[in-house]
This record gives structure tokens, sequence and C-alpha cells, in this order.
């Protein structure tokens, strides 16, 4: 376990503490500010329950902040929580067992998918290994698969009524199954869902107890696959969640904890508990959107509006994307074999971490994506790892101390990660340890530089003009060879970046999200029309007002809208800022604003406008400023703890390195290259030539120079 803490700024306070709570793969990080000014970060190993790992950790941050838990508690008015629960049971297998209802015909809809579900989540050269295809089966056996007599056209007009003995039937095969959740989705429902509504009152008759999601409320928009696999991933995540959320509830409220339980969604910001009690699906990349969202509000600290975000933690590499001072959004994710529609904060993930394990086969050196995690962890824990990872390369190479490791507060075993090195990289490939160790951080920061190069340059975005903040346990270590790779000239380190998803959870704005389809096709050279711009204008006014439902103080959100546009015929779409009162002037220039950013990200001619033009749905995104206030100003200086040597470009000629540390850096520090800056949790890296300076809220500045 291990803390870093900012000093207070003014008497010490009785309540308003804020806290903020991520659960990791291999750590579960927290993040604690006091009234006074005083900010801590805690790191704590994730626990096979998660509730545990989550009150150890607070029991952490008590004891650092001279309190008893049951006090520390008590002062806690803000607590955000994000976690991993979700993800990692959809990805297991390890979900509720679920049934889907859907109308007579279109039992098939999992199965078929987009005829491309076989392959949905593969990438690059995976998508031609056959081995790989068909890995994962559809979230719901067909034998669960029950259809009903209806039909609703696509203008939401009922063709067919509901047969309710035909509904009764399928339901109470489902209850005879034992099923603990039910999934409804009929098609056309997003037009009219008075069919879903029945069904889900019976399905409550014929199964009480069960877990009932409807999809005109999960996910309300055209495309009957994804909406399907949308809301039965809903149903099959919300026991799970309830039991979760319940058992952490309990947990808090004995230690006398009165603040409400804050997620973190997808989408970024946060909600009340009972919110993702009922939408799990929402919060499956709670912890990597929270991050996002925490180096956004940096990047309007710094006003710089672009922004990339980077977290490298034990198990994965996580990138945002923050443009014009805002992240990027995307309508759909892919886990476990299945296509969901869940607004969330565009996050790009590989299987690069602390933990990843390193590997020779057939002469070729990979790292990752399998990671050592927390158990048994990597080989210089001394837990019973036995295969070396990226955690062993950075040991050996100097930039770890083993007697200073911030995670999880144990000494490191150097000779072990050597051995290790030396035996299953180095002699495979006919090189020194040391050697062995600098390949392994090469192909580890190569992997990290290509998923930035995608998330950039493949998206029509100029690297060289972000700013890119490095968080997590080994994010500030790599951050350095990274913007030599991508051209950067340097890189933020905050002095939360041990743990940058707990404090986001810990301060971002309370948001909402809500769809609305609204399908438009405009024939090549049709010009939009009022009655177009009318349909518009309800659908965005629906939109906000189910956005606004959950929003405490209406009155005070800020809301944006967006709309999801394509050419005419294809499969993907762009979303599309639009204004909330759209004229036909303003449709018009929605249309222009698609061509220009389709253009940006495809290439200059790739527009076609001859085709026309297909408005799918309409979003809006309520946000509720958050009132927490922001860490200390206040620090400490860097002091030097030891110079030794460190290897950087060249495996042969390790440099002598100044290592500095402190809990949390004062401002108007100046530290020349080579250096290394231990703070709690994670080691920033200073490479020759370069130089790091820090601000006044803690944040260190680094310029990499020239290789």
């Amino acid at each position: 376990m291990t803390a870093t803490t900012a000093p207070p700024t003014s008497a010490p306070d009785t309540d308003g503490w804020a806290v903020g709570t991520d659960v990791g793969g291999t750590f579960t990080d927290l993040w604690l500010r006091t009234a006074d000014g005083r900010s801590f970060v805690c790191k704590s190993p994730t626990t096979a329950d998660v509730v545990t790992g989550v009150v150890d950790a607070l029991h952490l941050a008590a004891e650092i902040a001279g309190l008893p838990t049951e006090e520390l508690a008590r002062r806690v008015t803000r607590f955000g929580h994000g976690t991993t629960v979700g993800l990692n049971a959809l990805l297991t297998g390890r979900t509720a067992k679920v049934g889907l209802v859907t109308t007579l015909g279109f039992g098939d809809v999992l199965e078929i998918g987009r005829l491309r579900r076989g392959t949905a989540g593969l990438q690059g050269l995976d998508l031609g290994n056959y081995f790989l295809r068909g890995r994962t089966a559809p979230l719901v056996p067909r034998e669960l698969v029950v259809e009903v007599t209806e039909r609703v056209n696509p203008q939401g007009e009922m063709v067919t009524p509901l047969d309710e003995a035909s509904a009764r039937r399928a339901l109470e095969h489902l209850r005879d199954a034992g099923v603990e959740a039910v999934a409804i989705c009929l098609l056309w429902a997003t037009e009219n869902p008075a069919h879903e509504t029945a069904l889900a009152r019976l399905a409550a008759e014929i199964l009480p107890g069960a877990f009932v999601s409807v999809s005109h409320d999960i996910a309300p928009s055209v495309g009957e696959y994804a909406r399907a696999s949308t809301t039965v991933a809903n149903a099959a995540l919300g026991p799970i969640a309830g039991g979760y959320l319940g058992a952490l509830e309990d947990e808090l409220r004995a230690l006398g904890m009165t603040a409400p339980i804050m997620m973190t969604t997808s989408a970024g910001g946060v909600v009340p508990a009972a919110t993702l009690t009922a939408t799990p699906v929402r919060g499956l990349l709670s912890g990597p959107a929270a991050c996002v969202v925490a180096g956004q509000a940096l990047g309007v600290r710094l006003d710089r509006p672009k922004i990339l975000t980077l977290d490298v933690g034990g198990t994965s590499f996580d990138v945002g994307v923050v443009v014009d001072g805002a992240p990027l959004l995307r309508e759909e994710v892919t886990f476990g074999g299945a296509d969901m529609r869940v607004p969330s904060v565009d996050i790009a993930s590989i299987g690069a971490g602390g933990g990843s394990i390193a590997a020779v086969r057939d002469g070729i050196l990979s790292v990752g994506p399998r990671s050592a995690g927390a158990v048994p962890g990597p080989v210089c824990y001394g837990k019973g790892g036995t295969e070396p990872t990226t955690t062993d390369a950075d040991l050996v190479l100097g930039v770890l101390d083993p007697d200073r490791f911030g995670s999880g507060g144990i000494r490191l075993d150097v000779d072990a990660a050597r051995t290790a090195l030396a035996e299953q990289v180095g002699e495979p490939l006919g090189l020194s340890p040391m050697e062995a160790a600098r390949a392994v951080r090469e192909v580890f920061d190569a992997a990290m530089a290509d998923l930035l190069r995608a998330v950039t340059i493949e998206r029509g975005h100029d690297p060289r003009e972000f700013t890119l903040v490095a968080g997590g346990g080994s994010g500030p270590s790599h951050a350095w060879k990274l913007c030599r790779e991508i051209g950067l000239d340097g890189f933020v380190v905050p002095a939360t970046a041990t743990a940058q998803s707990a404090f986001g959870a810990g301060t971002s704005d309370l948001r909402t999200t809500a769809s609305r389809t609204r399908y438009q096709r405009l024939a090549p050279g049709v010009e939009p029309t009022a009655e177009h711009a009318a349909e518009l204008t309800a659908a965005l006014a629906d939109a906000r007002e189910r956005a606004l439902g959950t929003i405490p103080d209406p009155g005070l959100a800020e809301v944006s809208h967006t709309a999801a546009v394509r050419y005419r015929g294809q499969a993907h779409h762009l979303d599309i800022a639009v204004a909330d009162r759209p004229d036909a002037a303003a449709v018009q220039a929605l249309l222009a604003e698609f061509e220009t950013e389709y253009e940006m990200l495809f290439g200059k001619g790739a527009g076609f406008r001859e085709a026309g033009f297909e408005i799918l749905s309409v979003r809006a995104v309520a946000a509720l400023r958050s009132t927490t206030p922001t860490s200390s100003t206040s620090g400490e200086g860097l002091t030097v703890r030891e110079v030794r040597p460190v290897v950087f470009d060249d495996a042969h000629a390790p440099e002598d390195t100044v290592v500095y540390g402190c809990d949390w850096p004062a401002a108007d520090q100046h530290v020349a290259g080579p250096a290394l800056i231990q703070l709690p949790g994670c080691v920033v890296v200073v490479p020759p030539g370069g130089s790091a300076t820090t601000d006044d809220a803690g944040t260190i500045h680094v310029k990499v120079g020239q290789a």
C-alpha cells in the first residue's frame, strides 16, 4: 500500500471531504481531498470480492490523514467510484443467466449479428487468424431466446397486436429454464415501445425477482442487433451490479459514511449509484473514462485544448483524446464478441502494462497481452511469478528503486528479475540480461507508440499539437520514449498521476446522456427543409428532457447536442455537434460539418455527397459542474535521494542519474536530465538532454530534448 500527500493550506476542517476510488485489475486506487487543501493518493491491492480492496484503501487513507476510519467516513460528502466489476464479468462470462424476448421471426438476431459476429473485437492480423473466429458465443444461447407474436413498423404503427398468450408461454419457458434476468428487444420498439412495456409488466408477474431490461430504455437507436446485444448485456450485468453496489454501500454505511456513492460512467462524469444499478452497461469503461475526464480538466487549467491521456497500469494501456476541450465520444463498444450501443469516451486500449509478460517464441520477442496481474505478479515481487514482465525490465534497467517501489509497499528482488530476463529472453535471443531488459522496453514502448499514432495520425490529427498527460503506475516512466516516438517535445505528469482515474471519479461533473432515434434520408441534391428541422428539434427536445431527468438542479446544467450522420448506404456514422433548435440552414450546416470531419478522417476527396445523407439519431449530454475544490497549491521541495546508473538508449552505457523524491512537488522547481523523480506510486523519467519544471498544482512538466 502506498500514499502521497499535499500539505494543508489552512486550519483543519470538520467535513466536506471528497473521495474518488477506482478498482483496477491489479490495484484499487483512492484519491482523498480534505476541505483544508490536503490531498492523498493511496493504492491497495485489488481483492477478489473488490469491496474489501476499496475498504482497505479507505483504511489506509484514514491512517495517513491521522484519523480513525469512522471519522474520515463521517466527513466525506462526495464519494466517487469506478470499477471493472461489470466489464470483467462480461469478459469472463460470469454474468447472470439471461433470456432474450424478441419479435416472432427474429430469434437469430444475436447469432447472425452483422454477419461478422465471429470476428467482433478482433484487430489487425488477428482478423486473418481463423482459429480466433467464433471464439466467443452469443451472450444468450439460442435455447434461451424466445419469440412473441407482435409487430410494429418503422413509423411506430402497430401492424400486429401483441399476442398475450404467446408472450406468457415465452416468459414461462424462461422461468422454467431458471433465468435470473430478462432482456426484451422488439422490432422498432424505439418508435413505439408499447409492446415492450407490456412484456416488462408480464415479466414482473411471471418471473418475480428477475432483473428486466427493455431495449427502448437501454439503447434507443436504430439497428436491432446492437440494441439487442446491449439490452442483453445490461440484463446480464444487472444482478451482478446490484449485489456489488449493495455490498459496497453496506460496508461504507457501517463505517458511518452518509455520502451517496456516485458512479463514473463510460461517457465521462458521474451519476448516482442507483442509476447504474438499473443500467450497469453504461459503466463498462468507467475507470478509463474517468482518467480522460481528469486529463480534460488538466487541459482546461493549462489552457491546452488538445490532450492525449495515457494510463499505463498493471494490465493495460489506455489512451483517450481530448479535442477542443472535449473528449472524443463513440456510440458503440465491442466486448465479449458483442457490439453494444453504449455512449462512451473514445478510449483505445491494448494489453500493455507493468505486469505484461515478455516471452520469446520462434525467435520473436513479444510483450503482452498476457499479464502477471497482482497474483502472482512480476518475478521481482517475490510472490511466485516466474515469467519476466516490463516491471522486471524497468527494475533491471535502473528505473525502479527496489527499496522505494510505489505499488504495494514491497521490496523488489533485482537478482530474480535479472535471472528471469536472462533465461527466458536473453538466452533465446543471444542477449545479455541488460540487453534483454532494454529489448523488452523497446517492444513495449513501440506497441504503445503505435496505439498513439492510431488515435491521432490515423484519425486526421497531428500528434505534435497535443499535450501528453502521463498517468498510471508506469505511464510517467515510459512517456519520454513515447514522446520521441511520435514527435512530441514533452509531457506532463499530474501529482495524482498514479491514481488519475480515482482523481477523475472524485472530481468529475454529474453527467447524463440520452439518445433519441430520428431517421431522416436526404437524397442526392435535396436540400434540408423546415420539416426536417422540425423533426430534429422534436427529437432533440425529447433527448434533452430525458438527459435532464436525473439532474438534481436541471436549471443549472449545461446541455450539448450531437446528431449521428453518415452518407446514404454506409454502415457507420460520425457524431456532429448540432444546435438544440435547428432550422433548415442549421441542418445544412450540420451536413457540411459532417463532410469536413469526414474528409479530415479519411482524406481530401473521400467525401461522396452524390450518395446523399442519412441522419440516424440525436444525443443530448447534460452536465452539472462539480463544486469539489481543487487540490492544494502547497507542496514540498524535490530532495536528492541518490545517484545511480540507469540505462536509457544504450544497454552498454548506463548513465549516472540523479534520483529525486517527494510526496507532492512544490511549485517553481527545475531538474535537468538525466533524472528520476520518485512520487509514491510512480517514477517520472527525465531523459538525458531533457528537463523538468513544476507548477503550483504539483504538476511536473517534462521536456524530453533530442535523442
